[in-house]
């Protein structure tokens, strides 16, 4: 924090709490740290070690109070509020956001409120995971109300306001006599009681709070329960306000109207929703106010039917407008749909076939080979469960490069969408098609491709450059499919959860395709070295730089025949460009004759050329965090990190976390690469802090722990241990396999 706190009482205390969704959390903690807090202390009921380790980064400055995983809400808002000195209460919680500067101009205002004020109410902005910080309707309501003390009663339409704690600042003694009753799981009831409790409100129409809308589709499943607690929540308050007519009046409207929309979008089983409806009904009758009126039109004619109690009839009318609905989406998309006509009903007519539960299709890199995680799972499949049959999804022009004996179905074909349709498992380091179908009792695992430094999925929206082309409804409708989601280490599960938000289940097991850095031998790596082409003794330096989205297309960023020129000849470069480039003819021929440079561009496995290198030399590229198993020196060429991170935007400054040294230029890269800076004791110590990072969960077992977990069904606490950083033996180097 930028000063020291006072050591008398502050004015606010703005408790945050709890866990890190979708990592969140640290953004709305350096952004409270980044400017002065003046009469203001944070506290952080911080559930969870992930939430535990963001907020004590920022100790002492903000009181940390860590809290169990699994702590609900209410207990973690009731630890910060317990431990709070402020006269007045701010609850933040750790999803949501404060716009700058919004702390300190709260605690102005509270410090010239009247004692007799036990309420601030405050706008706030609005955000989701396509828009951000866009203004409320609430500013409005605030400003009419003016800046004077009021009672409720007097201004009923304040309970419009969006029921949020985080735009009402409570007094503490207000808080804390009142505790029981606020302190309780559902945010809504605790923010609409404030209201209902509080002696007097004031308004303060300044957004000072943001808050941040969760995709539905990346929560738990809401149970019945808490379908019901909808109508329960508004009986209670609806006692509350019994003798006052016209907060009364303003509740049943709120109540009627949360009743029918969630009704309306919550997509609730038939034994449910009827249920549902029916608790509503009775409520909205008994609590009807004398001389209440349905409001005109069709809205009015649901009102009716909710009263009434009219189930079928209600369901009548949602039908009869989806009708309507569907049959003008059914004509856009019949248009939409009329050159692919024949595979749709291809696909359609296998859709209507039974799953098949011993049929896995697999695909990687958009249906390049047999690669990557899924090819280690494929590998592990055989073994562990041979009663699945694999079939990979392969371009016609790769499928000549398979491996004797793989099944596989060519993209479009009759096969492709029968195998698409019946398998039980789909498995995919990208994305199948939009048209794939989630199936009943199917299973869909992501594999990913790699740790991500740069930023992906959701996280794309800010920078144009990498979102260009992207639809990203699209995506999230692919992602909903997901079952499962592999991770390598703690930093890409939390990275998935926020740029791929939905139910996904993390599989924090490693990649399987780093498995071989651990169980690969020394005559593994002679071999590998030997189909390359190198000679015993040669240093070999595999050079893999990455994609930029700022570039239209591919050039150099080394001059290559230089660079080896200053190597020497006792130095091999093992050129790969980036799969997204199909040729890599820059290369200097003249070199490639000699044999002191080897375009490795279509080399398969990448794994072979990490075992056969005795350092790597990367940019952005997520090889970086494969190849730190091996635990061999990493150097990073960065002459265009300010203009990436710009474009492309970035999880964490590669220059101050890197595996190893870094280069700016390719002379600073020359002068590491002939000295002893690729592999001094410097660069051991910055690959050991990256390693126990990002190599968290690979130890040679990832494939194992996936396949029993997702082909095999077997619970999570019996699958194979994953062995610390520190207790596992990477593959022998180069220099070491020469030697045994």
């Amino acid at each position: 924090m930028s000063e020291t706190m006072s050591e008398t009482a502050p004015d606010l205390s703005v408790v945050v709490h709890g866990p890190n969704v979708q990592d969140h959390l640290p953004a709305l903690l350096d952004s409270l740290d980044a400017h002065p807090l003046a009469g203001v202390e944070v506290i952080v009921a911080a559930v969870g070690d992930w939430a535990r380790e963001t907020a004590e980064r920022h100790a002492p400055a903000f009181t940390v109070l860590p809290l169990p995983e699994g702590a609900g809400d209410a207990a973690a808002r009731s630890a910060g509020a317990a431990r709070a000195r402020g006269r007045w209460l701010h609850f933040v919680h750790a999803a949501d956001g404060v716009p700058v500067g919004a702390p300190t101009a709260v605690a102005r205002h509270t410090g010239d409120l009247p004692g007799t004020v036990d309420v601030l109410l405050l706008d706030h902005l609005r955000s989701t995971w396509h828009t951000v910080a866009r203004p409320s309707p609430d500013g409005p309501r605030l400003a009419r109300a003016g800046r004077a003390d009021l009672a409720l009663d007097d201004r009923a339409a304040l309970l419009r306001l969006a029921p949020l704690l985080g735009n009402r600042v409570v007094r503490a003694g207000f808080w804390r006599a009142h505790e029981r009753l606020l302190t309780t799981e559902d945010e809504p009831f605790a923010a609409y009681a404030a209201l209902l409790l509080a002696d007097r409100v004031v308004c303060l129409p300044h957004p000072a709070y943001e808050d941040r809308r969760l995709r539905p589709e990346s929560l738990p499943p809401v149970p019945p329960e808490q379908r019901y607690a909808l109508v329960d929540r508004y009986e209670t308050l609806l006692a509350l306000a019994a003798d006052r007519p016209a907060v009364h009046g303003v509740l049943y409207d709120l109540m009627v109207r949360d009743c029918l929309r969630a009704f309306a979008r919550a997509r609730m089983p038939d034994d449910v929703a009827r249920e549902f409806f029916r608790r509503a009904s009775a409520a909205t009758r008994r609590y009807r106010p004398d001389g209440h009126r349905h409001p005109a039109g069709l809205e009015g004619v649901r009102r009716s039917l909710l009263e009434e109690g009219a189930y079928a009839k209600y369901r009548a009318l949602q039908q009869a407008s989806h009708a309507r609905r569907g049959v003008r989406s059914a004509a856009r998309a019949g248009r939409r749909r009329a050159g692919t006509r024949l595979a749709a009903l291809r696909y359609r007519r296998a859709l209507t076939r039974p799953v098949d539960p011993h049929l896995a299709v697999f695909s990687a890199y958009w249906a390049r080979g047999v690669a990557c995680n899924p090819a280690a799972i494929a590998a592990r499949l055989a073994e562990l469960a041979p009663g699945v049959h694999p079939v990979w999804v392969v371009t016609a022009g790769n499928a000549a490069l398979l491996p004797p004996g793989t099944d596989h179905v060519v993209p479009g074909t009759r096969r492709y969408w029968e195998v698409l349709a019946r398998a039980k498992y789909l498995v995919n380091n990208v994305n199948f098609p939009d048209a794939v179908v989630k199936r009943p009792g199917t299973v869909h695992l992501q594999t990913h491709h790699g740790t991500p430094l740069k930023r992906m999925g959701l996280d794309q929206l800010p920078y144009p450059a990498a979102a260009h082309g992207l639809n990203f409804q699209a995506l999230l409708e692919r992602v909903d499919k997901w079952d499962f989601s592999v991770s390598a280490n703690s930093h890409t599960t939390r990275m998935w959860q926020r740029a791929y938000p939905s139910r996904h289940i993390s599989l924090d097991h490693g990649y399987p395709r780093n498995d071989v850095y651990y169980t690969a031998g020394a005559a593994e790596v002679r071999a590998v070295r030997e189909r390359l082409g190198i000679a015993p003794g040669r240093r070999a330096i595999l050079y893999a730089p990455t994609h930029r989205d700022y570039e239209a297309a591919w050039s150099p960023r080394l001059d290559l025949a230089a660079l080896a020129d200053r190597l020497g000849e006792e130095t091999v470069l093992l050129v790969r460009a980036h799969y997204f480039y199909e040729s890599a003819s820059a290369w200097p021929a003249a070199l490639r004759r000699t044999g002191r440079l080897v375009d490795v561009s279509s080399y398969e496995p990448v794994e072979d050329l990490c075992l056969a290198a005795d350092a790597l030399v990367t940019d952005y590229s997520s090889i970086m965090f494969d190849y730190a198993n091996l635990d061999r020196p990493i150097v990073i060429h960065a002459d265009d990190w300010e203009t990436y991170r710009t474009t492309r935007g970035v999880y964490f400054d590669l220059m101050a976390e890197a595996p190893g040294p870094v280069a700016r230029s390719q002379a600073e890269l020359t002068e590491i690469l002939t000295t002893d800076a690729w592999h001094d004791e410097r660069a051991a110590k910055a690959r050991t802090a990256f390693r126990r990072r990002f190599c968290e969960y690979d130890d040679g077992r990832a494939a194992e722990r996936v396949v029993r977990r997702v082909f095999l069904g077997e619970d999570e606490r019996l699958l194979p241990r994953v062995l610390p950083v520190d207790e596992r033996t990477p593959a022998p180097t180069p220099e070491e396999a020469t030697a045994s």
